[in-house]
């Protein structure tokens, strides 16, 4: 728990480093190549999504936090999405 808080939250964190970048709007690639360490969770999604695939479990954040890492989709677009399906959510109570 101590290091998703920090991940998210830390200035020094590299993966919310990556974040806020596809946040502002530049590519992955460039991102990356201006780093000088490794941000885990880019290079651990395509292995995220295989095992979720090979047990056929549906794991849409992870998904979508590959689609971004892969530059399949903005994250503007992932997050528009993501408003989306909470209010959708909402509106449907279980």
């Amino acid at each position: 728990m101590g290091d998703l808080i920090a991940t998210c939250t830390s200035p020094l964190s590299r993966n919310r480093h990556v974040g806020v970048e596809l946040g502002k709007g530049r590519r992955i690639d460039d991102i990356i190549a201006g780093m000088n360490m490794v941000a885990e969770g880019v290079k651990s999604a395509p292995t995220v999504i295989a095992l979720a695939e090979k047990h056929g479990l549906v794991m849409p954040i992870a998904q979508d936090v590959y689609d971004v890492t892969q530059g399949r989709r903005s994250a503007q677009e992932v997050f528009r999405g993501l408003l989306r399906s909470s209010v959708g959510d909402e509106a449907h109570p279980g």
